[in-house]
């Protein structure tokens, strides 16, 4: 048995996946993930409306909180059990409380985005210290079965999320969409409260180098490979995060992006149950390949539209493209990763994933009045064909059929 590993972890590790901190886990992660896609998919056109910031302007102050979030994974990872898997959870849901009250207050562009700085920050603390410590809840051999279970959480954000701040915009005010915000945010700390998370006992190496910052005390290369593909793709889906709904207002087209929500996350829904165990069952190639090229044709779908219906419809493949590679590929992630660098190998996954989002609202921003709306989706398709390239360089190429990895 492994040093430091609690009775808890034992008992994930023999095989049992539902317990009360991996379903606490979950709707910590729920109300976390729900805080981001109120403001992920309102933001940019906040920015326009109270402050008339450029489309790059406009980009910037979305993604910046990634950029925060990415900032705070450098050393969330490497310092997660130096702190305490729980300790570094309610810190960063304390400051992820606080700093959602900041933005009614909040009376320029600048202040705007410092604080969505901040506030992405404490995102990237909280994130990484509930993603890497359930991992320790999750049985080796069901991993991408439990990775799926634990991102139904963020799933459904994805639909209630973008509906709900719609829904709050439309029919009452910003300020009121930012006190709903703060409400979710302290209902993640009130759940955490009540989570207990398997810690891991230190050994002498680990505690001689804490103050060490080489890069592999901060980064884990072989989760960076199946990330560089995350990469690619989170900056496709911060066209459709950031940009879909100013595309649909652009288009007459509200409704249907709405329903693309739902009906986005109602797809990814149902691929929890049966992604994560063909993964673990057939190999990654699997599923990693259809998944890649379902989104591509969503983004394309995106692109023509030529009526809400399609739109929505559209809605479906990027739900069994985006929404399903996210755990997929997190569980490659940690699966190639040794136990004692899980926390690092999840910092890595999910630093690589916010430098992709973070950063394609700012890079779509100078591209949208050269393309348009529909332009940029037709780039963002062909993007992530080339994504299915290189996936089979940096990992499909070393697979063997029958899920062996």
């Amino acid at each position: 048995m492994a040093a430091g590993q609690t009775e808890e972890n034992r008992q994930g590790v023999q095989g049992r996946l539902w317990s009360k901190p991996f379903s606490l886990a979950i709707g910590v992660n729920f109300f976390i993930s729900l805080v981001f896609y109120l403001l992920m998919t309102s933001m940019a056109l906040y920015a326009v409306q109270r402050f008339s910031a450029s489309d790059t302007a406009a980009g910037l102050t979305a993604g910046t909180f990634v950029l925060g979030a990415l900032a705070a994974r450098i050393f969330a990872g490497k310092f997660l059990d130096f702190m305490g898997r729980r300790r570094m959870l309610l810190t960063g849901l304390f400051f992820y409380t606080a700093a959602s009250l900041l933005y009614i207050p909040a009376d320029s562009l600048a202040l705007l985005i410092a604080i969505r700085v901040i506030h992405g920050a404490a995102f990237g603390m909280a994130s990484t210290a509930i993603s890497a410590s359930v991992m320790a809840l999750i049985p080796a051999g069901r991993r991408g079965e439990g990775t799926g279970y634990f991102s139904i959480s963020n799933t459904l954000a994805t639909a209630v999320g973008p509906f709900l701040a719609v829904l709050l915009v439309d029919r009452t005010s910003y300020d009121v969409l930012f006190m709903v915000t703060t409400g979710c945010a302290g209902a993640a700390l009130a759940v955490a409260l009540l989570l207990r998370l398997p810690e891991r006992t230190l050994t002498p190496h680990e505690l001689a180098a804490k103050w060490r910052m080489r890069p592999s005390d901060i980064f884990e290369p072989r989760a960076a490979a199946i990330a560089s593909v995350m990469l690619v793709a989170g900056v496709a889906y911060s066209g459709v995060l950031t940009f879909l709904n100013s595309y649909a207002q652009h288009r007459d087209m509200v409704a249907a992006a709405s329903a693309f929500f739902l009906i986005y996350a109602g797809i990814v829904l149902v691929s929890r149950f049966v992604v994560g165990r063909i993964q673990d069952s057939r190999g990654d190639n699997a599923v990693v390949y259809p998944i890649l090229a379902s989104f591509a044709l969503g983004l394309g779908l995106l692109a023509w539209a030529p009526n809400g219906a399609v739109l929505a419809v559209a809605g479906a493949f990027v739900g069994l493209g985006f929404g399903a590679l996210m755990p997929t590929a997190q569980a490659i992630a940690v699966t190639v990763a040794p136990d004692h660098r899980i926390g690092i190998a999840t910092s890595t996954f999910f630093l690589v994933l916010d430098a992709g989002i973070g950063l394609g609202p700012f890079l779509l921003g100078l591209l949208i009045p050269l393309t348009g709306f529909t332009g940029m989706y037709a780039v963002l398709a062909g993007v992530v064909v080339v994504s299915m390239v290189l996936y089979h360089f940096v990992h499909g190429r070393s697979q063997q059929p029958g899920g062996a990895r």
